[in-house]
């Protein structure tokens, strides 16, 4: 009989995709969950982490991600900045298109401890150049010949075992403006039909209207960033009512993904989607070199703004956890902790903290609860925490605030 690895104990246990939602402890044996139980013996346990008063779930799976570290202008740390704050699995979106994917799949995903996923750029050089969406700085589709759905396709099929969809940004100001984005939309649309895989669209300051995306989206598609309040917002803002098409393609079954990032989290704005019914299905930082100091901070602040905004725990830890996981396919995979499967694990803490947090204009709400992640295993194997430097962040508020004039939607 195999020894017992780690028990964790105590915890209250929430895994919505097998139904999970009491206190119970779990079982870590040779990297695999052995266990989900009342007072599972500890007796010849290798180790044993005590949970009382904490929350246990799946580890987490942040949908949206840059994790091009020092090769791409937005890449972090995945195990800093992801694993060492509770995310197990990591979702790439974009920073690598067909022509430097090989240099993602070896100097990102191999050596990383957190499992990293991809959604692979429909533009060549992925987000190898520039940063935002909203300015002058170059960007991945100022020209056609960046652009390849067959290229794309045949990168997807040689990296299938990490390849989970195709991205593609839509915005004018990177696409030659907006000169590029038919075209480009077009060529990722093809290749996600082609592979039978998702489709994610960023869509801000772009000239493609919302009938088309996420009009044209398919079922399964994934339309991110979905409360900013920039051009091109799910909200009219002169009704201040979420378009018709918009609601039309979450019926259908289009993917809502909150990715926060520095422009993709608009409080008012996900204050009127909330009160239409339009919760996002996956919670996600967009983690980045300019969200990671905030105003994202990490994906257990992100999911603390949307407990804040009403959203219940048991459904903020779906979108956080099997929700993702089952956008991607990999729901029989990741995102739960059912017996036999592999030992990711995050312990959160979910204290009573009253303070302010900041969405990405610089607009405040309160909050009186905060989740912290205090532990984590990956593969059964425990990993090291790390924490924000300054938390909240004046120096992000305000630079949100400063951007805050370009928001159709806001507070004022």
């Amino acid at each position: 009989m195999s020894k017992t690895d780690w028990v964790i104990q105590g915890g209250h246990v929430i895994d919505p995709a097998n139904d999970v939602d009491t206190r119970c402890d779990v079982a870590i044996t040779n990297g695999k969950i052995a266990a989900v139980g009342e007072n599972l013996p500890v007796e010849g346990a290798a180790q044993v982490f005590d949970a009382r008063g904490k929350l246990v779930t799946p580890g987490l799976v942040d949908l949206h991600t840059h994790t091009y570290d020092r090769v791409t202008p937005l890449g972090i740390d995945a195990d800093s900045f992801c694993l060492g704050r509770g995310v197990t699995t990591a979702v790439d979106t974009g920073s690598a298109g067909f022509d430097i994917f090989p240099g993602y799949r070896r100097f990102a995903v191999e050596p990383s401890k957190t499992r990293l996923l991809a959604f692979l750029n429909i533009s060549r050089i992925g987000l190898a150049v520039g940063r935002s969406t909203d300015g002058d700085e170059p960007g991945e589709l100022e020209a056609m010949k960046l652009i390849s759905s067959e290229k794309c396709v045949e990168c997807a099929r040689e990296n299938e075992d990490i390849v989970i969809g195709v991205k593609v940004r839509l915005s004018a100001s990177i696409a030659d403006n907006g000169k590029n984005e038919a075209g480009a939309y077009r060529h990722s649309q093809e290749a996600a039909e082609t592979l039978s895989l998702p489709l994610m669209t960023h869509h801000s300051f772009s000239t493609i209207p919302l009938e088309a995306c996420p009009g044209h989206l398919r079922k399964g598609d994934i339309y991110t960033h979905c409360y900013h309040g920039f051009d091109s917002t799910v909200v009219d803002s002169s009704s201040r009512q979420v378009h018709d098409a918009v609601l039309e393609a979450k019926s259908r079954g289009v993917i809502f993904d909150l990715g926060h990032g520095m422009g993709g989290f608009n409080y008012r704005v996900a204050e009127i989607c909330i009160e239409a019914g339009l919760w996002p299905d996956a919670i996600s930082t967009d983690m980045h070199t300019l969200t990671c100091d905030g105003p994202a901070y990490d994906m257990p602040t992100v999911m603390s703004k949307m407990i804040a905004l009403g959203m219940p725990l048991k459904d903020a830890i779906r979108a956080s956890t099997i929700g993702p996981a089952e956008a991607i396919a990999w729901g029989d995979r990741i995102g739960t902790l059912g017996v036999g499967r592999e030992a990711d694990v995050t312990v959160l803490s979910f204290d009573e903290k009253e303070m302010e947090l900041e969405d990405t204009i610089g607009q405040m709400r309160k909050i009186d609860r905060l989740f912290v992640a205090e532990a984590v295993w990956r593969a059964g194997e425990r990993g090291e925490m790390t924490r924000p430097d300054i938390f909240p962040n004046q120096v992000q508020i305000d630079k949100g605030r400063a951007a805050a004039e370009k928001a159709v939607l806001r507070d004022d």
